[in-house]
This record gives C-alpha cells, structure tokens and sequence, in this order.
C-alpha cells in the first residue's frame, strides 16, 4: 500500500490551494485525490475543462465517471433530463442562454430571487495597459477587496443599508420586468440577502419573453411523467427535455462519504445535530483531519479563495509544527471547538442569513446557518493566521 505525508481530496479549488501552499512549503510527498475523469472540482464548468493528459499519476488520480446527462428511465420513453448543477449552473445562467433557442421554456420557480445587475464593461486599451503595471494591478484589487468588505455591514450592522440595496433591487425590477402581473411573481417577500442574491442582467429580460411562462409555487410540479409535468393545479404540460437546476446541498450533506476518526468515532454522528468545526476547519476526535470550506467558512460579499488561503494558513501552521517537534498527531480539543462554534452562532443572530424571514441553503434542517462565515473576510483571516496550540492535542 502507498503511503504520502499528505491526502489532498478533491481538485477543485481547495484542493489545488493545499498543493500549491504544499509545495512552497517544500512538501511534495502528497497525492491529490478526484473521483471525477476531469481535473477542477466544482468550479468546472464542464467535464472537458482540461484534457485527461493533464493529470499526473505522481500526484493525482481521475478515475472514470459517466457523463451527466441521462435518459428517463423506459417507462418514460419520451423524455430527457439533464442536471445543470453537475455543471455548477443555476437557472439564472441557464434560462437567457437557453430561451432563444426552444419553442417554449416553463420555469418552475419555487421562491424568488432578489436580482441586482452585473457591472460588467469593456475595458479600452489605456485601461488594459494601465492593469499591466503591478502597482495600478495591486491598488486596483485592495480597491474592490475594501469594496465589497463594506457589504458586511449591511448584511449584519446595518438595517437602513440593506434596506438601501433592496429599493435598488426594486427599481431594478420594475425597469427590466414592465408586466405588473409577472413582477408580482417575481418579487421576493423576504430581506435582501437572507438568499443567495443573484447577478444577472438577463434574467429578468428572459423571463419577459413570449415564449417563456414562469410557474409560481402554486402551479408547482405534482408530477412528472412519461410526457411531461402534471402542475399542482392541474395542468398536464408536454415537454421534451428537464433540466434539474434544483440546487444543493451545502450544509447538511457537505461530506457525503463516511468519515471515521478515533475510537471508531463517526462524523455523521458528530454532526448529527449540524455540522460544526473549529475554524470551519478541524474536528476534535479526528486528529490530522482538515476541511477545506467546511462548515460555516461561506462568505456571501467577497472570494471564497481569500478564506481558502486563509484556512491554509492555519493547516500549514499545524504541519509545520508537527514537522519541528518531531510529532505525528493533532487535533482541536473539544472545548475549543465548542466555544468557537457559540461564538459563530452568536453572531450569526445579527446577520441577514438568520433573522431576514427566509429558509435558504445557507441553513441546515436544524435552522443553524452553516454555510456562512457572520462578520468579515479580514476577521477570519485574523483567526487563523497562527496556531493556537492551547487549543489543540499534540501527541
């Protein structure tokens, strides 16, 4: 059996962080695990993002997986389904860049969304050349870093803030969405924020024309069968093709495989309330374990690459320190642990993700918000910056 100081699961951006912070580290006896025949995780777009020929055997293995696409089973004979999220789509992505080209598109939305428009433009030349100057580059990217850290105070400090986005969202509908009776439909009753938010420009446009019909919860799918969707008020709708932009799981199911630590302790077990960590990243009882984006290390106003690096900090930190003392074993002490986990959840209380009158993905069954990290990217990262080894069982 092979042996590596370091097991890296999964390709994607976490697990491409840890090797590259791996090797500058000078650790290179480490192997990057994907279950998947192509390289990049979650943040693929499809699976012929990079050619097969891209994956090393030194350090990673793509073991073979079927396309996403597949056939209703043979009762339904007529019908295909295609599962957007395998690519990391929604329907917000999917909708403008499919309605063009059917004869007709049914959207079934369970809840709206807030939308606020995408401030894409084209850069000119003299732009393009200034961005080439690192220092213009630098001051460029602390610029919109600062920028968006204020959108923490809105979503936790600030009611008359928020409430200043959500009018901008208003008016935002309202010019792009003119029939009153599909802006009804359209309009979210909860706080901005407390959901996803969505970026679009052309959403809103899509949904608007003639040959696509938006189906609100109360015309929601009672059924599907060998044709189409029976709607709960019903209505028997013919189609040649679904495509699943239902979402998915990022709380309660963020480890879908078992995990099993000491004494034959299970994760599930351990997170059978909601999942929680130390920094989102270590569990006590599952020494030399650590998650990447783990619970409550979800940021919903800048990059997840910043916490990425930030929790890299922290995991280097630990390797290093068992390297120097010569030890084989840490692992977070469970009042540690669990004075972090009431302190996020403490916080969370103020936050837009708990209190905004809205169920999202952001919150497990239990109503625990845990794909949210509550305060500041800059907070975060101070939080790891070092090891605190009071904290920790080294052995």
């Amino acid at each position: 059996m092979q042996t590596f100081q370091v097991l890296i699961i999964g390709s994607g951006f976490g697990g491409q962080c840890a090797a590259i912070n791996l090797l500058k580290a000078g650790i290179d006896d480490f192997r990057l695990l994907e279950r998947r025949d192509f390289f990049g995780g979650t943040g693929a777009k499809t699976p012929t993002l990079v050619p097969r020929s891209t994956c090393p055997r030194r350090s990673i293995r793509c073991p073979s997986r079927p396309t996403a696409g597949r056939k209703c089973s043979p009762n339904r004979p007529n019908c295909t389904t295609t599962p957007s999220t395998w690519w990391s789509t929604s329907a917000c992505e999917t909708i403008p860049t499919i309605a063009p080209d059917v004869e007709h598109l049914h959207v079934f939305q369970r809840t709206p969304h807030w939308v606020l428009p995408r401030a894409d433009r084209a850069f000119g030349p003299f732009q393009r050349w200034l961005l080439g100057l690192k220092p213009a580059y630098k001051l460029l990217r602390w610029m919109i870093y600062w920028q968006f850290e204020t959108r923490v105070i809105a979503f936790k400090y600030s009611k008359p803030a928020i409430r200043l986005v959500q009018q901008h969202a208003l008016r935002f509908l309202k010019r792009q969405v003119p029939d009153p009776q599909l802006r009804q439909k359209l309009t979210p009753d909860y706080v901005i924020g407390c959901k996803r938010v969505i970026i679009s420009s052309t959403l809103y446009p899509a949904l608007g024309r003639s040959n696509v019909s938006l189906h609100s919860r109360e015309q929601g799918i009672a059924a599907i069968d060998e044709t189409g969707i029976v709607t709960r008020d019903g209505q028997h709708i013919d189609l040649d093709l679904i495509v699943w932009s239902t979402g998915y799981d990022a709380t309660d199911g963020v480890i879908s495989y078992p995990v099993t630590g000491k004494n034959g302790t299970q994760l599930k077990d351990f997170w059978a309330r909601y999942p929680r960590a130390y920094l989102g990243t270590s569990l006590p009882d599952f020494p030399n374990l650590f998650i990447v984006t783990g619970p409550n290390t979800g940021i919903g106003h800048t990059s997840a690459l910043f916490i990425i690096e930030s929790q890299m900090n922290y995991i280097l930190d630990c390797i290093r320190t068992l390297k120097e003392h010569g030890l084989r074993s840490i692992e977070v002490r469970p009042e540690a642990e669990r004075t972090y986990t009431e302190m996020i959840h403490r916080e969370m209380e103020r936050t837009v993700w708990k209190s905004g009158g809205c169920h999202s993905w952001y919150q497990s069954k239990s109503g625990h918000v845990i794909a949210m990290f509550p305060g500041f990217s800059f907070s975060y990262h101070r939080l790891t910056r070092a090891l605190k080894p009071a904290d920790h069982i080294l052995s």
